[in-house]
């Protein structure tokens, strides 16, 4: 996390002049347990809490510590009387009171900052306020969890007290408000970097996530749609946010309460994505084609990923993860590639964009969903190869011949022959398998799907890394001796290991990444020393330069055919001024050799000449990158200790001069 935020402390004069604010203005709208108003009453409401809370906010900065506040019971009761008259506003059908009563919580919240106890007392009286909406509209009632909240018991059992009769009419609305309240502080927090306070929040919603009986929401957002869906929506998305911005502070947390488990926390949001995703798409097998649908299919995507990427994930949930993806999500997963190769990035690039397809007018994922969708499968596909202490099983040999049913294959198989299957199929539905990879086709059609696979990515910084590395798995997986002679039936599991690691060979990806950047050496150093992608991409290219020197010949032996492609992403540098159709050959497969006659047959001189160019080219990138790295270095300009990256270039410097 970040470090401590510094404001000046809170004055006791000011948090009762604000509580008295609240209290003054706001008891004559929310006397009664039944809010109705007229037009001319939510104006006058609307103009009361944007008074509220621009009077909240005029008092942040100008706090003296003279007086500091005392978080004592008497406060505390003040402060609860405040929540009261606010949280009730979040459930009435105007959006605009919705929107403003919230606004005046997150205010609140800045304004109660610099007393981490009082503040600490806030965002539990919020957290009980939530799992009392949550019980009074769920089909199984329970008792908010006040294990670790802050206060005396005896406030905190005050509260459930004071919050239970304004609570009596609640609907989603209100859980909504609340959980968008929720996250709304977790990013301004995130921002302030107050690793203390974010702490406490990380803490309330981990209890919240823990307490709640989720099995009971499902007749609520089970039925068949109808004037809830708006409500529905509104809870869903808000509370799938939350779940993914507490998956990205999470990670960075340490200091957790004593009761919690960071891992049992986990694992609970692991259990909620199935529902989740009935909740938010309801029809398996097919996304509803709207904006909101598009929407929810992003947020859970994320969801999903972080999840993977904070915790491994076991046999069961990655074989339920697959099935869920091919349920949900099959139409991104075998969306052709090309598809989407020609659309610029602009904002029609969003998971709302509408394109035309074959000539008809389709609902359309943007390249940003198929890029989420794909990399999830990756990874857990090759998690799955990547098992490590699975008992084999065997597979019959129309099982690799048919499309895979999960549910089936689940109960014979384990770790990597599933993982592998499953990448199987995925390719045979966009390349053609042919045993006889020495044909041309194949080979053609094979190294375009790579290079049009990693051209997807090159848009997206973010996910760039995150995804080479993941294909480099495949690689560890090979090393950890995955022979033919453990595999069965022999002949399909070889057949499919062969296809599964030609495509994803890392040589052939790292040239066609080099090819993507036009071998700018430049472009790879912005990746190096930006804050977002330095890291990750370092580990890249670390482990693939020590595949490179411990396969030189095939590095050398790479080749290109035709000229590079104009549709070359805008943003990186062009130093190469090529155009037309992308045609790749490799001068030989990861896992059999092509025969020397057949490679001399397709290629000849023809392909002699372009290997060398690929591997001058690649050799002039790495080498120039090694020599700006080094400058940097020596000039203390560099972000981090670049040593172990230089002598790995140090050691492929050597190679080439001695080659």
């Amino acid at each position: 996390m970040g470090k401590k935020m510094s404001s000046p402390s809170l004055t006791e004069s000011q948090f009762i002049r604000i509580c008295r604010l609240i209290n003054d203005s706001l008891h004559p709208f929310t006397v009664s347990e039944n809010l109705s108003f007229s037009k001319q009453e939510e104006k006058n409401l609307l103009l009361i809490l944007s008074q509220v809370s621009n009077e909240t906010r005029r008092l942040i900065p100008s706090a003296d510590t003279s007086s500091p506040l005392n978080p004592n019971s008497q406060n505390h009761h003040c402060l609860s009387k405040s929540i009261s008259h606010l949280i009730p506003l979040l459930n009435l059908e105007s959006l605009y009171i919705q929107h403003l009563a919230g606004n005046v919580l997150v205010t609140f919240s800045e304004f109660l900052a610099s007393s981490v106890k009082t503040w600490e007392f806030f965002i539990h009286s919020l957290s009980i306020c939530l799992e009392l909406s949550i019980s009074n509209i769920s089909s199984c009632s329970f008792e908010p969890s006040i294990t670790g909240a802050g206060g005396s018991g005896s406030d905190l059992l005050n509260l459930v007290g004071l919050f239970k009769p304004k609570l009596k009419n609640t609907s989603l609305f209100t859980v909504a408000g609340i959980i968008r309240t929720l996250r709304n502080i977790l990013k301004f927090l995130k921002e302030e970097c107050d690793d203390e306070l974010v702490l406490v929040l990380l803490n309330s919603i981990s209890f919240f996530i823990s307490n709640v009986p989720w099995d009971s929401m499902d007749e609520i957002f089970g039925g068949n749609g109808g004037e809830d869906d708006e409500r529905n929506a509104l809870f869903l998305g808000n509370f799938i946010q939350l779940l993914s911005s507490f998956l990205d502070q999470i990670s960075f947390a340490e200091g957790l309460d004593n009761s919690l488990d960071k891992n049992v926390i986990l694992s609970k949001i692991i259990n909620l994505v199935p529902k989740l995703l009935y909740w938010s798409l309801r029809k398996e097998g097919k996304c509803v084609n709207t904006c909101i649908s598009r929407y929810f299919s992003h947020k859970l995507l994320v969801l999903m990923i972080r999840l993977s990427l904070q915790i491994p994930l076991d046999f069961l949930v990655l074989v339920s993860w697959l099935q869920l993806l091919h349920s949900y999500f099959e139409d991104l997963l075998y969306q052709p590639l090309t598809d989407v190769m020609n659309q610029d990035d602009y904002l029609e690039d969003s998971p709302f964009m509408l394109s035309n397809f074959d000539g008809e007018v389709h609902s359309m994922h943007s390249r940003h969903l198929q890029r989420q969708a794909i990399f999830l499968f990756l990874r857990c596909s090759f998690s799955l190869i990547n098992l490590g202490k699975a008992t084999r099983k065997h597979y019959s040999s129309a099982t690799v011949k048919s499309s895979i049913d999960v549910d089936a294959i689940s109960e014979q198989s384990c770790g990597r022959e599933k993982g592998l299957l499953e990448i199987y199929a995925w390719l045979s539905g966009h390349v053609v398998v042919d045993k006889l990879v020495a044909h041309e086709m194949y080979r053609e059609k094979s190294i375009n799907f790579s290079f049009s696979l990693l051209k997807l990515y090159t848009h997206e910084d973010d996910i760039l890394f995150k995804f080479l590395l993941e294909l480099l798995s495949l690689q560890a997986c090979k090393e950890q001796k995955f022979h033919k002679e453990k595999l069965a039936p022999q002949d399909e599991m070889e057949d499919v290991l062969f296809h599964v690691s030609y495509i994803f060979n890392p040589i052939r990806l790292f040239h066609l990444f080099l090819a993507e950047l036009h071998y700018d050496h430049q472009v790879l150093l912005d990746y190096l020393i930006s804050k977002d992608t330095g890291i990750s991409c370092a580990e890249y290219l670390l482990r693939c330069l020590r595949i490179v020197c411990d396969s030189w010949q095939t590095f050398m032996e790479f080749s290109v055919y035709g000229k590079l492609s104009n549709q070359l992403s805008s943003k990186r540098r062009k130093i190469l001024s090529e155009s037309s159709n992308f045609k790749i050959e490799p001068s030989s497969g990861p896992v059999k050799t092509i025969p020397l006659s057949l490679e001399k047959k397709f290629n000849g001189n023809l392909e002699y000449r372009h290997m060398k160019q690929m591997y001058e080219l690649a050799k002039g990138c790495l080498l120039s990158l090694k020599k700006s790295v080094e400058n940097l270095h020596l000039k203390n300009l560099f972000p981090y200790n670049p040593e172990v990256l230089l002598k790995r270039l140090e050691r492929f410097q050597e190679l080439c001069f001695k080659h």
